[in-house]
């Protein structure tokens, strides 16, 4: 296995351009020093250790709490000066700093995401903070290019880390965790397993359970009319089809569908399945069930009553749909809609978490779609990210023959964690969530 280390030499700026060393200047060291402030202030009362390499070590925690290692504080308080939490998150790439438990301290700052910023700046965030880029809007004309930046960066890279099924998204496990395992050490990602944790093993069939689930709730059977709107790797369609349905598939990931088509047709049901490489408004027909795994991540704030208007226009009478959704509170979901973050500058592009809240309120009032179910499953998340992080860990150079960079290991260690972290804490939950027609 070979270990995340911190990127040595100069950052390739061709590659990574807003990853070259920022220069010092008068704003520069005005920023830095009101970060610097701040961030003291945040970190000093929480469970957590913050070792900087010029001396001082900050934080409540006592040896052994999660840590944090600052190689480079005057490059890192300029970064996070300067971009806020998307500097933080670049600072972690460029190697400024460090954590042997990287899930375990970001766990911590999430639990306790109230205190970092103090109450009076956060009404200020609309000032301070950048704004999603137009070009990255759920617009029909952007979806494809947000898509594809993420989705289309190689089958050959995600097959390194998801299991057998290419399945994308939370499992669902027999048990369910009452609390995520808090650390994954690098230095014993091969290590044995702790018990009631799940392992890798565990991973295929609470896939095909999380899946199974979906299609139970919509009464998928033989005879059925199915359409998926996302069609991932095509484990779903696979599913559906076993059960005699006949499938629709919709997706903007050209990578995607290539290996989809593959896969359904080594199964031996292609006859049962289409996959169009389509965006959701432009889907026709009627459907029996439609069903959609964390999709609507996607879709943005502002196209939701579009989202949801349509799934309502494909079901037949008497038909259901269920998503499976990942939420967030519904005040912090109101407070953070128009903030541009680390996520959607390096992972998802146009993304956007909805709260169960907002889905209700939308469906209500936009369509004859009632929620009639739901099944919450973010510490099953947490989970899975880990078994995630811990293969993508073991695979690095699988993965750097594939020609992805020591920056791209960080940054995906680090998407993986921070994502493992909101769920770990309960800041961050997936559901999956049932509709039923309003026939009345």
């Amino acid at each position: 296995m070979t270990a995340i280390t911190p990127p040595t030499g100069r950052i390739d700026v061709l590659r990574w351009p807003d990853l070259a060393p920022m220069r010092a200047s008068v704003r520069s060291h005005v920023e830095s020093t009101v970060a610097r402030a701040l961030f003291h202030g945040a970190v000093r009362r929480l469970p957590v250790r913050v070792e900087l390499a010029d001396g001082p070590v900050w934080g409540a925690g006592a040896p052994g709490s999660p840590t944090m290692r600052i190689h480079r504080p005057a490059e890192f308080f300029r970064r996070v000066g300067a971009d806020k939490l998307i500097g933080f998150g670049e600072s972690y790439m460029v190697g400024d700093w460090d954590a042997d438990d990287l899930g375990g301290f970001l766990t911590e700052l999430s639990r306790h995401i109230s205190i970092l910023v103090p109450e009076p700046l956060q009404k200020l965030r609309a000032l301070v903070v950048a704004r999603h880029p137009e070009a990255e809007r759920g617009a029909e004309e952007n979806t494809r290019d947000n898509i594809a930046r993420h989705y289309d960066l190689s089958n050959d890279m995600f097959a390194t880390f998801l299991d057998e099924t290419m399945t994308y998204s939370s499992a669902l496990f027999v048990d369910p965790p009452r609390t995520a395992r808090s650390t994954i050490s690098r230095a014993t990602v091969a290590s044995a397993p702790d018990p009631g944790h799940p392992t890798r093993a565990d991973l295929v069939p609470a896939q095909r359970r999380k899946l199974d689930r979906l299609l139970d709730q919509t009464g998928v059977g033989a005879g059925t009319r199915v359409l998926e709107i996302g069609t991932g790797w095509g484990e779903l369609c696979i599913l559906a089809a076993q059960r005699g349905a006949t499938v629709r598939s919709v997706t903007l990931s050209s990578e995607q569908k290539a290996l989809a088509e593959e896969r359904i047709e080594a199964a031996g049901l292609s006859d049962r399945v289409t996959i169009d490489l389509l965006d959701y408004r432009a889907v026709d027909g009627e459907y029996d069930a439609v069903v959609s795994v964390e999709m609507i991540e996607a879709v943005g704030y502002e196209f939701w009553p579009t989202y949801f208007e349509k799934i309502d226009s494909l079901l037949a009478r008497g038909g259901k749909a269920a998503i499976q959704a990942i939420t967030m509170p519904h005040d912090r979901m109101m407070a953070t809609r128009s903030t541009y973050t680390w996520v959607h500058k390096y992972i998802f592009p146009g993304g956007f978490l909805p709260s169960v809240k907002a889905i209700d309120e939308i469906t209500r009032h936009h369509t004859t779609m009632r929620i009639s179910e739901r099944l919450s499953m973010g510490l099953h998340y947490a989970e899975t990210l880990r078994l995630w992080d811990q293969q993508f860990l073991a695979k690095q150079e699988a993965v750097h023959a594939l020609g992805f960079d020591s920056v791209f290991d960080r940054m995906w260690h680090f998407y993986l964690e921070y994502s493992r972290a909101g769920f770990a804490s309960q800041y961050i939950d997936v559901q999956q969530i049932t509709f039923a027609r309003d026939e009345a």
